[in-house]
């Protein structure tokens, strides 16, 4: 069995004083960072996701500025930018790979995304034979729900680290949570998840 980790866009702009900015999203960076510094060696891959968005255009309607906070946004994770870097309460050096989605489209989720060499996320966990894999990251409602439903798609068992994600609202990150539940997956607090308190 192989087992990864998938981090979800813990990003300068989904962070406190973000573009769009998620509560709590800097205290997932560093549990997230804590994470990584006791249990790296329990994962065979750490994929981390990020919206790398073009600097031109509106990324197929992606931005607005009259926003519906649905299928629209304010700019945010521009290429290059600010923004758009991991979140400096990450500490990235174990993560193996780097995943950019939502070049030039509208992207939520890191399957749709792809690493510097091209290659997918659900092409990378096959070629390292991930069966398993646990999901953390910004945000519930949005990218996390997405990628966690095409991690299961693609049939990897998946756990929700809940003490690890932050959610834009309370509503719909229950929401989001039950869906993945439904479809499959796992809700546990990382305590749980290693048997201590990370």
């Amino acid at each position: 069995m192989t087992r990864a980790l998938l981090i979800v866009d813990v990003q300068n702009d989904f962070t406190e004083g973000g573009a769009l900015a998620v509560a709590g999203g800097d205290a997932v960076a560093s549990a997230v960072s804590q994470l990584l510094a006791e249990h790296a060696d329990d994962y065979g891959v750490i994929l981390a996701s990020r919206d790398w968005h073009d600097g031109d255009g509106d990324n197929g309607g992606h931005f607005s500025p009259a926003p519906d906070y649905v299928d629209s946004w304010p700019v945010h994770c521009v290429e290059g930018t600010v923004g758009a870097d991991y979140d400096p309460l990450l500490v990235t050096d174990a993560i193996t790979h780097h995943v950019r989605k939502g070049q030039g489209i509208p992207a939520y989720s890191m399957f749709e995304g792809t690493a510097e060499d091209g290659t997918t996320a659900g092409e990378i966990l096959s070629a390292h034979g991930v069966t398993d894999a646990d999901i953390v990251g910004i945000a519930t409602d949005h990218c996390v729900r997405a990628s966690g439903l095409d991690a299961i798609a693609h049939g990897v068992h998946l756990r929700v680290l809940t003490d690890l994600v932050a959610g834009v609202g309370e509503e719909s990150s229950q929401a989001a949570l039950a869906e993945l539940a439904h479809a499959g997956a796992a809700l546990i607090e990382s305590a749980e998840a290693f048997g201590s308190t990370v």
